[in-house]
């Protein structure tokens, strides 16, 4: 079902082409996205890229889990972890809602 993925080297050709700036610039673009990502939900704890989707720190708390060879409980410690929410009208554009 999936097609060929589309790589790095082919999103900046193709952003390039678009809006008329040289794949260097669009290519710096695209690494300062990342990082400045990384910053702000390390910082405020979320980071919101428009239309597409949130970035979000969260916390997990510990729990009891089950050892899935042995059968034993274990007890799993609290940890953050960052979960990523997309955009009600991007999932809308992939997955058109059911009628």
């Amino acid at each position: 079902m999936a097609g060929k993925v589309m790589t790095k080297s082919q999103l900046i050709s193709n952003i390039a082409e678009k809006i008329g700036l040289t794949k260097a610039v669009v290519g710096q673009v695209l690494d300062l996205i990342p990082a400045i990502a990384t910053h702000e939900t390390k910082k405020n704890g979320q980071f919101v890229f428009p239309g597409l989707g949130k970035a979000v720190k969260s916390h997990r708390k510990a729990r009891m889990g089950r050892n899935p060879q042995t059968g034993a409980a274990i007890k799993i410690p609290a940890k953050t972890v960052v979960k990523f929410r997309v955009a009600k009208a991007f999932k809308d554009a992939v997955v058109p809602p059911k009628k």
